[in-house]
């Protein structure tokens, strides 16, 4: 039960990390070869520093002030002894700047959301001196 409290707490923080451009986090969690695959049509990285490099690009600095958000299901845990392999849902949000402005009593007006993409998120992770890090992060 502790293992995967620790791993929903790894993938529950993965996202607001990103989200607030934290890269010492984001370098602490991955493995020093750590893989981050971001599919067929948007580049990846291996290697921990170079994976907390992407949350420091002025284009996600950008998109961050854009009102980027990304959402995490609950993942399904797949445990392994030392290795897990974990499934989540991943959503990535930001504000529709061109939608039309709407009240909604008593949270003040906006002009919402708009949903960018969702996919299926596999993530392998392994216990390192009783540490759960990431090893690799694949789209489904």
């Amino acid at each position: 039960m502790e293992d995967k409290l620790a791993i929903y707490e790894l993938i529950a923080s993965h996202p607001p990390s990103s989200d607030t451009g934290d890269a010492d986090y984001t370098f602490s969690v991955y493995r020093e070869d750590g893989i981050f695959d971001r599919g067929a049509t948007l580049d990846g990285a291996k290697g921990a520093k170079e994976i907390a490099a992407f949350i420091q690009r002025p284009e996600h600095h950008e998109a961050i002030l854009g009102g980027l958000a990304h959402f995490t299901g609950l993942p399904l845990i797949d445990l392994r002894g030392d290795v897990a392999i974990v499934t989540s849902y991943l959503m990535i949000i930001h504000l529709d700047h061109e939608g039309r402005r709407r009240e909604l009593p008593n949270h003040g007006a906006s002009t919402g959301y708009r949903i960018h993409r969702v996919v299926v998120n596999r993530w392998e992770l392994e216990r390192h001196n009783g540490r759960w890090m990431i090893a690799r992060a694949d789209p489904v």
